[in-house]
């Protein structure tokens, strides 16, 4: 605490003050002087009266139009200051001239709801379209990505290749990212719906044995248990031959484009576990647009260079494909950006459980439009994947609300 004992450090550093009277501004302040066990509380009061010496003409002029601004301003704020008050700052009348904003309660898990509702459809979308590889799916959705996130970057002014020390993260991101999306949208078009949905929506596990390896993050019993339940629900989805038989129900087409779609799905939750393991190395330090712009313009770049080797660059066949493959673009923009908006308002945890309901949209979605009836193997693989990732979730909720408390 300063002192107030030179009127003309006063009034270069501050304001100056010519009260007509000393006790026209009082400041308050508690002193707190002696040992942990014996505390000495003495209150003192300074008044601040005026020294400095000006012309009469001028000084009733200062006076009065200081007068209000010193006991209004001033003294509030060196009150508040030397009280230490976690109150907002407030008038003698008692107005309150800081309002905490309040936020809206479950405004997180809305957000959650809509990115898994937006993201459901977009699989839909993708499942509807005929004679449009996925990579090209993949390739248009990275385009009308491109368009969006440009203006973002150059608004935040975050540069279009991010620090130094992250470039090379930021790569493997983007690579990694767009493979995972790319094994989605085929797995989709292979298989059931439902059935990539659910081995997709596995990589939270692999999320957490992934951390583990390259993180160093600890690794439970807990997180073993959920692995085997998640490969067991694999399984049953994919129902391989040499245990379930050569009699397989429940697919679409043969038992081969059945077991690319599984093995896609499968390699593109583990595409998209990596991919949350590289932004946690991160960290915070990248601009979320930064992220979501090497993602788009490497799996641009790849997708292209993709179809010119296989050829498979091709025109939708009429106006309601080339708006459906727009919309998806769309969607992916709204879902990712809803997505990260739930996880900054609210706990990873919740945000994780909300996405379960893909799972459901998935099963609904697959009966209404495509009139299929899940088999027993497919409902239960899809408990035991929603389960392990439940668990993940609720377990990691647990630990951080813990921490908090403690």
């Amino acid at each position: 605490m300063g002192d107030f004992t030179d009127c003309n450090s006063i009034d270069s550093q501050v304001l100056s003050v010519v009260p007509s009277r000393e006790e026209d501004i009082k400041v308050v302040f508690h002193k707190v002087s002696g040992d942990d066990d014996n505390e000495e509380h003495t209150t003192g009061r300074i008044y601040l009266q005026s020294n400095c010496h000006e012309e009469r003409g001028n000084s009733e002029a200062r006076t009065r139009a200081l007068d209000n601004s010193a006991k209004e301003i001033f003294c509030p704020l060196m009150c508040s200051t030397f009280g230490g008050g976690g109150d907002p700052i407030s008038t003698d009348t008692g107005g309150t001239v800081a309002k905490e904003k309040k936020r809206c309660p479950g405004l997180g898990l809305f957000y959650g709801l809509l990115a898994t509702v937006f993201f459901s459809v977009i699989a839909l979308l993708v499942k509807t379209i005929d004679g449009v590889h996925a990579v090209e799916i993949s390739a248009i959705r990275c385009f009308f990505q491109m368009l969006f996130v440009m203006p973002m970057l150059i608004y935040y002014k975050t540069g279009f290749l991010g620090p130094r020390d992250k470039r090379v993260y930021l790569v493997m991101r983007g690579f990694v990212g767009s493979n995972a999306m790319i094994l989605l949208f085929y797995a989709v078009q292979q298989m059931p719906l439902a059935d990539a949905t659910v081995i997709m929506f596995s990589n939270p596990v692999f999320t957490a044995l992934l951390a583990w390896i390259f993180l160093k993050e600890k690794c439970t019993i807990w997180d073993c248990v959920f692995t085997v339940f998640t490969l067991a629900g694999v399984i049953m989805i994919a129902r391989p031959p040499f245990i379930f038989g050569a009699r397989v129900e429940g697919i679409e087409g043969d038992y081969t484009s059945h077991l690319k779609g599984t093995i896609a799905a499968f390699g593109g939750a583990v595409g998209a576990a990596c991919t949350f393991v590289i932004l946690r190395k991160m960290g915070k330090s990248v601009h979320y647009f930064l992220s979501v712009w090497y993602y788009a313009v490497i799996g641009f770049i790849e997708c292209v260079i993709t179809l010119f080797i296989l050829g498979e660059w091709t025109i939708p066949f009429c106006g309601r494909d080339r708006w459906i493959l727009m919309l998806i673009a769309i969607l992916g923009i709204a879902g990712q950006t809803f997505l990260t908006k739930a996880l900054q308002i609210e706990k990873a945890g919740p945000v994780a459980l909300m996405r379960t309901i893909d799972v459901v949209l998935a099963f609904i979605f697959q009966f209404i439009f495509f009139n299929q009836k899940p088999t027993l193997w497919s409902l239960g693989g899809a408990c035991c994947v929603v389960i392990s990732t439940c668990g993940v979730a609720l377990r990691k909720w647990y630990i951080s609300t813990h921490k908090m408390k403690t």
